[in-house]
């Protein structure tokens, strides 16, 4: 899943593609889809509203301001891409599907708009649900485990069949919970559901070295290899080309070739 930003303050400068002005740089967010596209992506996510730790969230109107444009110029360039987008809000949905029709909704808050599931379910579409909440047992594994057996139960309710499960690091998780819950990510796997892992370049990478999140490709390209080892299906990261030489490695690995 590459990653593309809408937003001026994402906390990595290299996936934005707006113009110093502010507006979109229509040529840009081409040349990086079709780029990502080329390098191995499979799923194009598309966000509009930072969830960066401190940033402050943009009204939906300024949200859905920022999206309309690029979704409809990203579904025309390539029609044959999935695509998802990362909003915590069912009016974006809605109008998102109007525009492009179907896609794959990334959303960070849990399911915090009471709506989206209920939205999900009558459009038919895929449901990533990230854990973000720091309620529950001390422990991250069980927090985060207890956390999906109740979201189950709410995606069964509300008739959402296709979900993905997304841990959410860095999202209400000290550096220590990071690395407690990659390295129990097998755990997750009761679920019976995908597992989608987003480290990349975050701060549990480049704080835990003391380096910036523009030095942090080669370490994190360590933790998505040991994502897959841990049985990440989906891995959201900026960098698609070196995801792929890594994942080519992991399965040259696992088939005994290398």
């Amino acid at each position: 899943m590459g990653i593309v930003n809408l937003t001026p303050d994402s906390f990595f400068p290299g996936s934005r593609i707006l113009s110093p002005d502010g507006t979109l740089d229509q040529d840009a967010l081409v040349a990086r889809v079709a780029g990502m596209i080329r390098d191995g992506a499979d799923i194009i996510d598309v966000g509009a509203c930072s969830t960066r730790p401190g940033s402050e969230p943009v009204s939906a109107g300024e949200e859905w301001e920022r999206l309309s444009s690029p979704l409809r110029l990203i579904r025309d360039a390539f029609p044959g891409i999935t695509l998802s987008i990362d909003t915590f809000r069912a009016s974006i949905v809605s109008k998102a599907f109007d525009a492009i029709g179907p896609f794959i909704i990334n959303d960070v808050s849990g399911a915090s708009d009471h709506s989206i599931l209920p939205l999900a379910s009558g459009l038919g579409l895929t449901y990533i649900c990230t854990h973000c909440s720091t309620e529950g047992s001390p422990d991250i594994t069980d927090r985060v485990s207890s956390f999906f057996r109740e979201f189950s139960s709410r995606a069964e309710e509300t008739g959402v069949e296709d979900w993905i499960l997304d841990p959410g690091f860095g999202f209400g998780k000290s550096l220590e919970e990071n690395y407690s819950l990659l390295e129990n990510l097998p755990s997750l796997r009761s679920a019976g559901r995908k597992i989608l892992v987003g480290v990349s370049r975050k701060s549990m990478v480049y704080k835990l070295l003391g380096i910036t999140p523009e030095e942090s490709l080669v370490p994190t390209q360590a933790l998505h290899m040991a994502a897959l080892e841990r049985g990440a299906d989906i891995l959201r990261v900026h960098d698609v080309a070196e995801t792929v030489q890594t994942f080519k490695l992991w399965r040259s690995l696992n088939a005994g070739m290398a």
